[in-house]
């Protein structure tokens, strides 16, 4: 599922085709993909503005024109299509955005999670994402302290909620957690000082490296997403990695490394 790191480069890449560019027609092959507006009522707004610099808060893209906003939820198979590299359209492109100049910025989904929304003001926008935390890339320290000490539960739920902190997902949440040490199922309420400052710097850490370094094979002796998904050895002590079950998702964890808070 796209995360922050996913959608910070969907925003870039929009920047790069669409910014500055205008519409000359929005054209939306299925309808539901739409989820507060209808396609003409889309079109209609769009046909004949120019995309600014796109935003993104969170999984959130927010591609703003010199009036209403298109946003984007990526889901689970969300992807953006540029035509000059794929001329053909294809038959899960759900929103086409045809530019000036002929060129074609197509949103493609196969299962259609997520979606496209229509916003002709901030507040609409703010509405349309509901209620989200602030960007994990964006938040700073003491807000972060302050929204995790109101927090009760395991730390994996807290850090995936959207409500919490936007951004973070099932891969970043295992990774950030097996880099701070920190068994799925610790409660927040009992980390101490240190090791809540420990979790924003490594936060901060990953997502900084992910984004820069957005499409390339992480090191296998520093990342637990370079070999999660084939069982381990552990990248830090080579101990086995272990599966479990945590705030509802598949979880992979070091026993050795991340003890578990159960007596």
């Amino acid at each position: 599922m796209p995360e922050l790191p996913d959608v910070e480069e969907y925003r870039r890449f929009f920047a790069r085709h669409a910014a500055g560019r205008s519409v000359r027609r929005v054209v939306v092959p299925d309808a539901t993909i739409v989820r507060n507006a209808t396609p003409r009522a889309l079109d209609r707004a769009l046909r004949g503005r120019t995309f600014e610099e796109p935003d993104r808060h969170g999984k959130w893209l927010v591609a703003w024109t010199d009036g209403p906003a298109l946003l984007l939820h990526f889901g689970m198979t969300g992807d953006l299509v540029w035509s000059a590299i794929e001329p053909e359209r294809h038959r899960h492109d759900r929103v086409i955005l045809e530019l000036d100049g002929g060129d074609e910025l197509r949103y493609r989904n196969m299962r259609k999670l997520g979606g496209a929304w229509l916003a002709h003001d901030p507040d609409e926008a703010v509405a349309a994402m509901g209620s989200l935390g602030p960007d994990a890339l964006a938040v700073k320290r003491r807000e972060f302290h302050e929204r995790l000490s109101r927090r009760r539960g395991q730390a994996k739920a807290v850090l995936m909620d959207q409500r919490f902190m936007a951004g973070l997902g099932n891969l970043l949440v295992d990774e950030l957690l097996w880099q701070t040490r920190i068994h799925p199922r610790r409660r927040v309420e009992t980390l101490d000082d240190t090791e809540r400052d420990r979790l924003y710097e490594t936060m901060r850490w990953i997502l900084r490296r992910w984004v820069a370094g957005y499409g390339r094979v992480p090191r296998r002796g520093e990342w637990l997403i370079a070999v999660r998904d084939a069982g381990g050895p552990c990248p830090r002590c080579g101990g086995p990695l272990a599966r479990i079950t945590a705030a509802g998702r598949t979880t992979w964890l070091c026993p050795t490394c991340q003890p578990d808070p159960a007596p």
